[in-house]
Parts: structure tokens; sequence; C-alpha cells
């Protein structure tokens, strides 16, 4: 072939893409379709809310700490205002700076800019996107801290007022009905939108409160390589704690000592002597009874606080040594019954 058949450079490279084009749109088709979007765990949302408020909450106790030795109760009048300053401080050091929350930090979460994303197109992996505008930042603030502390005094106000007792077709009263209702409307949108948010999880529905919905800032991973930065075994045995915690402080007052005293009586192994010192000893305080008083009807012998306190306390009091029920007591010498 000479030089003079062989076709130009530019006739060379569109023969050429002419050739591969045909297998090479099937790789590329092939290579989006094998790209799984990447879905944001709503329980690392879910935590990462919780970790933010345990974290306020630890910021406003060392705060408190120091303001103890003034004057008791100044700090109570000024509540409303502690609490803004603190999470003022969490939004202008994180989100103002393009940062994440404490919490939404161990979560390995960042907040991006939704509207931005759905202008682009469809999302790929759930990882791009940018952060939030300078507007966004300032809603969420004026939202969360204003909003939130312009509530709070309002709700004070009224309380100290007493809107709620004026009368019926007063303005105050009309104020007051109105402050409650959009209470509980805002409540029961938030509850709604939680349970869609758990239930469905969807990328329509993908906003955990009200406020990044309205501002359409989502939560997305911040790292592709790390998805939880909280170990399970640790929030496992915090919930377990929690919870047995929580147990104790609902059973702890019905609980009565005595009557766990005189159930585990039978499974004691010096059943014998314990029940010959009953002559002798108050069964409550298990000391020499001073201005001893018997139980009626049973006649065992207390002091008299210990069982003026326990009949007190318990109405349908039963005795510590037979478990039947005091109706009275009476002074051991055989004075009058109370």
């Amino acid at each position: 072939m000479t030089s003079s058949s062989l076709p130009p450079p530019e006739d060379a490279w569109i023969v050429t893409c002419q050739k591969l084009l045909p297998g090479w749109e099937p790789l590329s088709l092939s290579h989006q379709l094998s790209t799984i979007p990447i879905s944001i765990s709503r329980v690392n949302q879910v935590d990462a809310a919780r970790l933010d408020v345990e974290m306020s909450a630890m910021l406003k106790e060392q705060l408190v700490k120091v303001f103890s030795l003034m004057k008791p109760g100044m700090l109570f009048q000024y509540e409303a205002e502690l609490d803004a300053f603190l999470e003022f401080l969490i939004w202008r050091f994180s989100i103002w700076v393009d940062k994440p929350t404490p919490g939404i930090a161990l979560m390995n979460l960042r907040y991006r800019d939704e509207r931005a994303m759905e202008s682009r197109g469809k999302v790929r992996t759930g990882l791009e996107g940018p952060g939030l505008t300078v507007s966004q930042k300032i809603s969420y603030c004026l939202a969360t801290v204003g909003g939130q502390y312009i509530w709070a005094r309002l709700q004070s106000f009224s309380a100290f007022r007493r809107w709620g007792n004026s009368e019926q077709r007063s303005l105050a009263r009309r104020a007051w009905m109105l402050i409650q209702r959009i209470e509980g409307f805002y409540k029961a949108a938030s509850f709604g939108n939680m349970l869609i948010f758990l239930w469905t999880g969807r990328y329509i529905l993908k906003y955990r409160n009200l406020i990044e919905r309205a501002l359409q800032a989502r939560l997305v991973y911040g790292s592709p390589n790390m998805n939880r930065a909280v170990s399970f075994e640790y929030m496992n045995r915090q919930l377990v704690w929690n919870e047995f915690s929580e147990m104790l402080l609902l059973l702890l007052p019905l609980l009565n000592s005595s009557s766990v005293r005189n159930f585990l009586r039978p499974f004691s192994k010096d059943e014998s002597s314990s029940s010959a010192g009953d002559d002798t000893a108050c069964p409550i305080c298990q000391a020499s009874p001073t201005i001893p008083f018997l139980a009626l009807p049973c006649q065992h012998r207390y002091c008299y606080y210990c069982l003026r306190t326990r009949c007190a306390a318990v109405p349908s009091f039963r005795c510590s040594t037979c478990s039947e029920p005091v109706v009275a007591m009476r002074r051991h010498s055989g004075g009058n019954k109370h």
C-alpha cells in the first residue's frame, strides 16, 4: 500500500472510534447499572440527634457548676437564655464553619444541600454533594436556637400571667388556646414525620425532623471508610443499664422491707434463733424496744416510733413477725388504744 492510499490522520481516528464505539457502550452501560446507591442508616441519624442532646446537657451541667456559689434560684430565672447560649455555641463552632455537630460527627455524618443534588440529577453513591449554604445555616440557627428560645419564653410568660385561668372570651385566654393548639399541631406533625422516616426511609422521606425537611438539609455519610463511630457493645450496655435503673426506681417504692423479710424467712437457716429473739427485740429495728407498744390483735411488741411510722406509711401494714394485719396498737403496760 502506497502512502497516497493511506487515509488522513483525522479520518483514521474517526474510523477507529466507529469500530470501538459499539463495544464500549455495553461496558459503559453495565458500569452504570452496577453502581448501587448507598443508603444512609436511619439509626445513625436518630442516634446523632440523641448524642447532640446529651452533649448539650453535659455542657449545661458544667456551666451550672460555675454558678453554684451564686444566689440560689438566680440561674433558674435565666434557664431559657442558658439553653439558647449553649445551642448557639454548638451551632457556631460546627454547622456555621461547615463541620458536623458532635453527635453527627460520631455517627460519621454531615449535612448536605439537597436542593443542589436535585438540580444535578440522580445521586450515585450518597456521599457526594455540597454542604449547606449560608442562608440554610442562618435559617437553621433561627429555627433551632431562636425558635426554641422564643417559644420557651412565651410559654413561661403565659404560665406566669395565668392566661389559661382568665375569662373564657378574654384576649389572654384566646392567646393561651392558640399557643396550645400550635404546640399540639407541631408535636403531631413531628411525630408523623418521624414515623414516616422510620417506616419507609425513601429518598423523598429522608428527613428526620421538620426543620431539616423545610431547609432540605439531609444527613449523609462524611467518609466512606467508617459507617459508625460508636460501638454497639457500649450502646447495648448503656441501654440495659438505663432500663434496669428505671425499673428499680419504679419498683423500690412499692417494696416493703418487712414483707420481703417475711417472704424470705421460711428459707432462712437460723429460723429458730430469729424467732426466739422476737420476744425481746423490736422486729423492725432489731433493738430493745423504747416505749414498747403492742400490735393488735397479734400483741407482738414494737418500738412506738417504729410501729407508728409503719402504720402511717402503709395503711394495710402487717406484723413483721406473724404477717397478721395490724388494726390497732396499745402501750405494753396496758394503755389506751391508738
